[in-house]
């Protein structure tokens, strides 16, 4: 089962908000408690508040990253 195409934004959202506050969760948890027992536990605690931030900030800042990239990077050539 697909989304519709109109849902494509919000699917990127969706994925690039799950894997970075995923990652960024295991890092600050591994930085400021450690590798020991529960990381996994505390990992998800952490995760379960920075998805929703993520997603939120990607769907809000996604149109200015597009335009600020616009602005910053060369077109490619013309055929």
């Amino acid at each position: 089962m697909k989304l519709p195409h109109k849902l494509t934004g919000i699917a990127f959202a969706a994925y690039m908000a799950g894997i970075i506050a995923f990652v960024v969760s295991a890092a600050l948890v591994a930085i400021n408690s450690g590798l020991g027992a529960g990381y996994l536990a505390r990992v998800l605690q952490g995760y379960a508040v920075a998805f929703p931030v993520a997603f939120t900030c990607v769907v809000i800042f996604r149109p200015v990253v597009l335009f600020l990239v616009r602005k910053t990077v060369h077109p490619p050539p013309s055929a």
